[in-house]
């Protein structure tokens, strides 16, 4: 996976401007009840976003994790030799997807951004209009209700952090959509049994339409972590100073769990360039004088222990370099 979410920078100095135009007070008022829905179980978690203030906060708060997240499964999509021209963001809100999408794919000439919150979609809007890439500068954020999109195509399709927001029925027919609309699809949610449980969800949606997965599975049997484990990884997010204020922190950093499944059309697959990887790794490594030590998921479908020691080399020397989420060296 890649490690370095690409604008990372650019945004972060995007949404400072954004915070120091809105009262401190209110902008505190907002991210209090966007902690405290976010805290709240079930679909009603979903943000408030009834006003500029609290899209502002919401963007603050939330959008430099899920950026950085969306970074590293999209560097890890194009590792596979993805290069989409053209994005379609399913429920995007604010644009997080596109961000991370342009850093990711240097080939995309289009984004398209929809989402039914026009609040969200004006500060997306402005956060993209001095974006350093063409396509992100240039990115249309367009008003439609799930269910209801426009009949757009794309060559990637992306679905991230939504679908806690729906019942299981809108979330099957969200991911129906997507799959009508795009030649890749990419579903990201936050790294939790029930973010996981719902990717599972769509795992399995994507294989029952002929789909090939471009991961993070290294196989398409069934999840070898189904019983009392779930898959997710692990995104670093460097906190700015206003970051940091609205969040009360006092590190300089946060890491962010996610878990993500990303599939190709029927018969697109072969054409990509890259192979798939031989295995996954599924948590941090264990590095310790002489040998890595991994937990991995294996392309037969099973998931256990590879040891990685100094007889084996360069393999060894990039073993040391590797990060839970990246393939098996």
């Amino acid at each position: 996976m890649s490690r370095t979410p690409t604008y990372a920078a650019e945004l972060r100095a995007a949404l400072s401007d954004v915070v120091r135009a809105v009262d401190e007070r209110e902008l505190a008022r907002a991210t209090e009840a966007l902690v405290a829905r976010y805290r709240s179980v079930g679909p009603a978690s979903a943000p408030i976003l009834a006003s500029e203030v609290h899209v502002a906060a919401y963007a603050a708060y939330r959008m430099p994790a899920t950026h950085a997240a969306l970074s590293r499964v999209l560097g890890a999509v194009a590792d596979r030799g993805v290069q989409p021209r053209s994005l379609l963001d399913l429920g995007g809100g604010t644009g997080a997807a596109a961000w991370a999408a342009a850093g990711a794919f240097p080939s995309l000439e289009s984004i398209t951004v929809l989402d039914q919150v026009e609040a969200a979609l004006t500060l997306g809007r402005r956060l993209v209009a001095d974006a350093p890439s063409p396509a992100l500068a240039a990115a249309s954020f367009g008003r439609a209700r799930a269910g209801a999109w426009p009949e757009e195509q794309a060559d990637l399709v992306t679905v991230s952090y939504v679908l806690s927001e729906l019942d299981e029925r809108q979330q099957d027919a969200l991911v129906a959509d997507a799959m009508r609309r795009g030649q890749v699809v990419v579903v990201a949610e936050p790294g939790t049994p029930d973010g996981y449980a719902r990717v599972i969800r769509v795992r399995t949606a994507l294989l029952a339409a002929g789909w090939s997965l471009l991961g993070p599975c290294p196989h398409e049997a069934e999840c070898p972590l189904l019983q009392g484990d779930w898959c997710h990884f692990v995104a670093r997010v460097n906190r700015s100073a206003e970051h940091r204020r609205i969040k009360g922190a006092e590190l300089s950093y946060e890491d962010e769990k996610f878990s993500w499944v990303a599939a190709a059309a029927p018969g697109l697959v072969e054409s990509l360039a890259a192979e798939p990887s031989p295995g996954r790794i599924i948590r941090h490594p264990l590095k310790r004088k002489g040998l890595v030590e991994f937990q991995v998921c294996r392309p037969d479908g099973t998931a256990g222990r590879e040891v990685v020691s100094k007889k084996a080399g360069e393999r060894y020397r990039r073993a040391r370099d590797a990060e839970w989420g990246d393939p098996l060296p």
